[in-house]
């Protein structure tokens, strides 16, 4: 599925989301503006707070955002109040329903799991948090052992950095993997290129 599409990614900013789950991945998408148009959705316009204390300018409101081809989710300790969060979990159900590909980072697949976005699907998760993420949704096939999942229109991906693999690895799947390695390869970043490769869930368990 290798186009010349500019695909719009809009990033779901919260309180206490993880950096790198955010930024690893937009690394990667901005170099490649001519292809990737990057949003961050808050829940207002302005600073969010990450769980690192750094603050994120959102440029549009969860009730403003328009419904982008592509949506990613983080992870980090904010997801811990989010998953019982109904008016969020009602949001970001129907919103990211109308997306081409909905995506997560670490403990976000959870939030996607209990707004029913997982439902269906196979899906992993951070494997610290693993045994936590994988309680919610009604119906989601949980990986223990994987770096990323890709299953269909969802692609999941296991703890912070694994982050980046999978993002490199949905951009081989859009716009071909000699341009996706060649975005790594400007940043210096190793890739593994095997969804499969998880030495971390064994040491977590």
């Amino acid at each position: 599925m290798v186009d010349d599409t500019v695909r719009t990614v809009a990033v779901v900013l919260f309180d206490g989301f993880e950096l790198l789950d955010v930024f690893g991945p937009l690394e990667l998408f901005g170099r490649l503006p001519q292809d990737f148009a990057v949003t961050l959705v808050g829940p207002k316009p302005g600073a969010v707070r990450s769980f690192q204390g750094a603050e994120v300018v959102a440029t549009t409101s969860y009730a403003d955002a328009a419904v982008p081809e592509i949506v990613m989710v983080p992870g980090g300790l904010g997801t811990r109040a989010l998953v019982a969060d109904q008016p969020f979990l009602h949001w970001l159900g129907r919103w990211a329903s109308g997306a081409e590909i909905v995506t997560s980072v670490c403990t976000g697949s959870a939030l996607l799991a209990a707004a029913g976005l997982l439902d269906g699907y196979r899906a992993t998760s951070n494997k610290r948090a693993f045994a936590w993420a994988s309680t919610h949704g009604d119906s989601v096939e949980w990986v223990a052992s994987a770096r990323w999942v890709h299953d269909r229109d969802r692609w999941t991906s296991s703890g912070v950095a694994a982050g980046m693999d999978m993002t490199a690895a949905l951009m081989a799947h859009l716009i071909g993997p000699e341009r996706a390695q060649r975005v790594a390869d400007e940043i210096e970043l190793e890739l593994h290129t095997d969804p499969d490769w998880d030495p971390f869930a064994a040491s977590a368990q």
